[in-house]
């Protein structure tokens, strides 16, 4: 059965993990490379992210330059940033791209802390969901006879804890997500 709690608790790191990704892609008004890692460029016939075709750099924490590694792919990558929903419009001087950060409206702050907060919602029911498919797990062990009602109460225990564990480092990560995005 503690193979199943290692199981439970690699379960609950990938959700966090899947969650805290998300939140990376949501534009607080702070450049950050993330927010160009699911815009794909067509080049050499196939589609592949900004960051493994150009060098990317955070200049002041308010703009990006791009400086893709063949000159030739500058107006494919402007392309793709444009078609994406980051909704920056990029200048291109022919060799790099600039995107300036735009700061962010009180109502569109208001919008992405509804995002990221039902992004952490959906986290939470994951990480409840994984808690309850261990515990009819065990209780089917239980009604079995495979183990005791003292150890199904341990094991409940032990899962309730690991539950209560991820849901309160979402609930970090969305606090700490809120406070970047209300950040000035």
């Amino acid at each position: 059965m503690n193979s199943d709690l290692e199981e439970v608790k690699r379960k609950m790191e990938k959700s966090l993990k899947n969650f805290k990704e998300e939140l990376s892609h949501i534009r607080t008004g702070r450049a950050s490379v993330a927010l160009l890692e699911t815009i794909k460029v067509d080049c050499y016939g196939t589609k592949m992210p900004i960051p493994q075709i150009a060098t990317v750099n955070v200049v002041e924490g308010k703009m990006l330059v791009i400086q893709p590694w063949d000159i030739n792919l500058v107006k494919e990558v402007e392309k793709a940033i444009q078609k994406s929903d980051l909704g920056i419009n990029p200048t291109s001087d022919g060799k790099t791209i600039k995107l300036i950060m735009p700061p962010l409206t009180e109502e569109r702050r208001k919008e992405l802390i509804k995002v990221a907060s039902k992004l952490a919602e959906e986290a939470r029911v994951a990480i409840r969901n994984i808690r309850r498919d261990v515990l009819e797990k065990f209780k089917t062990a239980k009604k079995k006879g495979e183990i005791s009602e003292d150890d199904y109460l341990q094991l409940e225990k032990k899962v309730q804890k690991l539950t209560d564990e991820y849901i309160e480092k979402i609930n970090t990560a969305l606090k700490e997500k809120e406070n970047e995005i209300l950040a000035p």
